[in-house]
């Protein structure tokens, strides 16, 4: 069945065990937010930060994820966006361990004391051009606010000793991402490719970086196979949020 279809409500998305609302939100929920919810590194875990949260799908998905004792913090700009993202982990299981803070992160991070595990984004990634429609979906599209040097610099700022730096970029974007983190001393320590089928190339990237120095692990994955059914990697990565899966 297919996701639309899926979309119960009509002002968001049905997962396996919440609920996401995305109406007052610029970008809605999509697969690349789920693709990095589901993908990034959990296992060590103890305090995690999403930064441009949006309506906290990234949020939710790791609290699903992690353990009762694992705090997560959401930052976002938008007032409205933020709003929703506190009223949608107030309706999780998880409402105790979920803060949302609406905030500009590159002035949040200079007052932050503590340090995080996993930081996670879906970051904006098109350089600005003619503005969208809406002013609020033209900044969560759009590096004007949050650019990825800014990004990178909040990140160090943040990231604990052992922590993981990770987002999901489109693939020409992430391959110049790559370049600047390596060059802020970064190391790439995951990194999956994602095509649509086997016949395209990857158009989008999910990577992971470290402070600390350490093996690549490197994956390709296809989103759907032959028959244009969502392909065994899909479904074994995304099974326990999607409800058709």
């Amino acid at each position: 069945m297919s996701q639309s279809k899926r979309q119960l409500r009509g002002n968001g998305f049905t997962f396996k065990r919440f609920f996401i609302a995305h109406d007052r939100c610029a970008m809605k929920v999509g697969t690349d937010s789920i693709l990095l919810g589901a993908w990034a590194p959990v296992a060590q875990a103890a305090r995690v930060l999403d930064i441009g949260s949006g309506s906290g799908l990234l949020a939710l998905m790791l609290a699903q994820r992690t353990a009762e004792a694992v705090a997560i913090d959401a930052v976002e700009l938008d007032q409205e966006a933020a709003a929703q993202a506190a009223e949608n982990a107030a309706r999780s299981p998880w409402a105790q361990r979920i803060h949302i803070h609406q905030a500009d992160i590159i002035d949040w991070a200079k007052h932050q004391e503590q340090r995080y595990s996993l930081i996670v984004s879906n970051p904006p990634y098109f350089t600005p051009g003619p503005a969208c429609a809406s002013s609020a979906r033209d900044k969560a599209r759009a590096t004007h606010t949050l650019n990825h040097e800014s990004l990178l610099q909040c990140a160090e700022t943040l990231i604990g000793e052992e922590g993981f730096f990770c987002l999901v970029l489109p693939e020409e974007e992430g391959k110049r991402f790559v370049s600047m983190a390596l060059a802020r001393g970064w190391h790439l320590r995951f990194r999956n490719d994602v095509a649509e089928n086997s016949t395209r190339l990857p158009h989008r990237v999910l990577l992971g970086f470290s402070p600390v120095a350490g093996e690549l692990l490197q994956e390709r994955m296809v989103i759907r196979g032959p028959d244009q059914r969502y392909s065994p990697a899909f479904c074994s990565l995304t099974q326990d949020f999607y409800l058709f899966m």
